[in-house]
């Protein structure tokens, strides 16, 4: 089968695509109604089908004779603690947890507000919310209270389930004081909370609502997968906005099983009893769907690792891991992979490590850039692909589907849109643009399975934000072009453009540029305002360790590169080297923050920023080259 032949009928006969689709999976009752409307008019996927995504996620391997194989491999290299859960065992800890929640008067249909480190008893927290047909809402560990005391009051859950801390590289986060401080924020009382004990740190049980996971797991019996629609919900997961209320993303549980599972085996070619590696966390979307969900609906063996590609211990974390657990697919963030270039630019610990059994290396999370997709091909000798998705769709939107048929990369490219997502570049009047111009990226209507049916009590609010700037498409937010070949360019948000003297130029293109020098590690640009062109580029750099080079020669360099590459229309009007970036925690660097501070607007900084003091660093930067308006 071709990629062409299999993307025609998701498009052309999409009900009968995933109809088939569906029937891979062990439903309790198979779905008749593929494809429907709800009382919103939106899409829906399997509607009448009766399932559990536990069951199928872990009962059903059991079952199938893999109780024996890993399921999860937890490898924490900053408490020096690594443990591996079969099937079995990864089932009788699921389905315990799941007594423990029931006795909490956790039934179908309630929330459960997971705050949790990368552990295992994460995921078996996640699955036993599912295994009752109940909602859970990961939220990433170590979170400010006010940030977990909204989230505790949109959700409105029965139960928290924490621990005591979290450990990263040089410090240990006490989980519960932020919890008890976000429960006095809120305006809704959880009934329970259920703590983790971990050695590094305990925590002290002071309130009636306080329980110990280990003494409650003691006592609780086995409870056994309740059957849902495909419709029902399955998890909320928070966006991280920098304003206003974060939107709760709704995923269904039968649009959601089918397209991970899907997934597996069409995009990353994996199969059953294959070592699947996503280096991300549980918090974020990526660790929903490639940590948790797909490598268990799939069979395989999905790995947690409690650590960072660099300093645990050095530059080599990564191939370690590929040789130790004989990973053959890693899905990390550029971020990762440029962070290992700067401090090992010539790869040398990668030869260090045997990583034959790795066969393919994905990206996403943010734009891969091709300097950074070079050196990656170059140094580790693997295939690269890049892919783009979305916390709102859950799985990938464009990339390359090995499983279907590998075609040939385009480095900045994220290949080809995945079967069932009609991707379309539209003028600012809904008009699909040519080969070539660049656009606002939307998905015709309908979705594919797995993507977002609402925000979590507020579909209002995900019809404004998704569906009314193009009637009939699902906007991304993104901008960017389709070449002649029908190949994706991802361009950078929408609003990453900067408009001199009335030319509209993407930064994402200019950064493209900037990071192909050799001195440059990563980087940002974004636009100041000029009082004749209306705004100019600027350039902040990370250099890579060991590489010395002033601003002046750097930014000679750049702007020549810029001129020769874009044309002297690009006008860059200066470059910073700069120790660090801002950047949430799952990697992505804060451009939109930044051109606010250059604007000299008013600006939240968002719970998801690694380090605050590092705007601090900015500003004091930016003021000192007067880039601030």
């Amino acid at each position: 089968m071709t990629y062409q032949t299999e993307y025609a009928k998701s498009i052309h006969s999409p009900a009968e695509f995933w109809a088939e689709k569906a029937r891979a999976l062990p439903w309790f009752v198979p779905p008749k109604t593929i494809l429907s409307k709800d009382e919103n008019n939106m899409d829906r996927w399997f509607a009448d089908g009766s399932m559990n995504t536990c069951f199928m996620a872990v009962d059903h391997h059991v079952q199938s004779g893999r109780g024996d194989q890993a399921a999860i491999i937890f490898d924490s290299p900053v408490t020096n603690v690594k443990q591996t859960l079969t099937y079995n065992e990864l089932l009788t800890q699921v389905a315990q947890f799941a007594g423990v929640l029931r006795a909490k008067g956790v039934d179908k249909g309630d929330r459960v507000i997971i705050y949790m480190p990368m552990i295992p008893e994460a995921a078996i927290a996640m699955l036993a919310v599912a295994r009752l047909g109940a909602v859970h809402s990961v939220v990433f560990g170590g979170f400010a209270p006010n940030e977990l005391a909204v989230r505790i009051d949109d959700a409105q859950p029965k139960v928290i389930v924490t621990a005591s801390c979290g450990v990263e590289i040089s410090k240990v986060i006490a989980y519960k004081p932020l919890v008890d401080e976000a429960i006095a924020q809120a305006s809704h009382t959880p009934d329970s909370v259920i703590l983790l004990q971990r050695d590094t740190l305990l925590a002290p049980l002071e309130h009636s609502r306080d329980c110990a996971w280990h003494t409650l797991m003691e006592q609780a019996p086995s409870v056994e997968p309740v059957p849902v629609l495909g419709t029902d919900p399955l998890y909320i997961l928070y966006t991280s906005g920098t304003t206003g209320a974060p939107k709760g993303v709704l995923r269904d549980n039968g649009g959601h099983a089918v397209a991970l599972h899907y997934s597996m085996q069409a995009i990353y070619d994996n199969q059953a009893g294959d070592v699947f590696w996503a280096a991300s966390d549980v918090g974020w979307v990526v660790g929903h769907s490639y940590i948790v969900y797909a490598p268990l609906l799939a069979g395989c063996t999905t790995i947690m690792y409690e650590g960072k590609p660099v300093r645990t211990p050095d530059p080599g974390a990564f191939w370690r891991m590929i040789e130790e657990y004989k990973i053959k697919t890693l899905f990390a963030a550029p971020t990762a992979f440029r962070a290992i270039k700067k401090e090992d630019p010539e790869g040398a610990l990668i030869n260090e490590y045997d990583i034959s059994s790795l066969q393919n290396i994905f990206m996403a999370g943010e734009r891969l850039d091709p300097p950074t997709y070079d050196w990656t091909v170059e140094k580790t000798q693997k295939p690269v692909i890049d892919h783009w998705w979305q916390t709102e769709t859950g799985w990938a939107i464009c990339g390359n589907m090995l499983g279907i048929e590998k075609v040939a990369v385009k480095a900045g490219s994220a290949t080809l849109p995945i079967t069932g997502y009609n991707v379309c570049i539209l003028d600012d009047h809904g008009e699909v643009l040519p080969a070539g111009q660049q656009g606002a990226i939307a998905i015709k209507l309908p979705l594919p399975p797995s993507c977002l049916p609402s925000i979590w009590g507020n579909f209002e609010r995900f019809s404004s934000a998704y569906l009314s700037e193009f009637p009939g498409y699902y906007s991304t937010g993104d901008g960017g072009y389709i070449d002649e070949d029908g190949y994706v360019f991802i361009m950078g948000r929408t609003d990453d453009v900067i408009n001199i003297a009335g030319h509209r130029l993407s930064t994402g293109e200019m950064e493209e540029v900037v990071a192909q020098h050799p001195a440059v590690a990563e980087c940002a640009v974004i636009g100041v305002h000029d009082s004749l062109k209306g705004q100019l580029p600027v350039g902040m750099v990370i250099l890579k360790d060991g590489y010395a080079i002033d601003d002046a020669t750097l930014h000679s360099d750049i702007k020549h590169a810029l001129v020769k590459n874009i044309g002297p229309i690009a006008c860059f009007k200066d470059t910073l080297i700069v120790p660090r970036l801002p950047k949430t925690r799952s990697g992505k660097i804060l451009r939109k923050i930044l051109r606010a501070m250059a604007d000299g607007q008013t600006f939240t900084v968002p719970s998801t920023i690694d380090d605050p003091a590092c705007l601090d660093e900015m500003k004091a930067l930016m003021q000192a080259r007067n880039w601030i308006k």
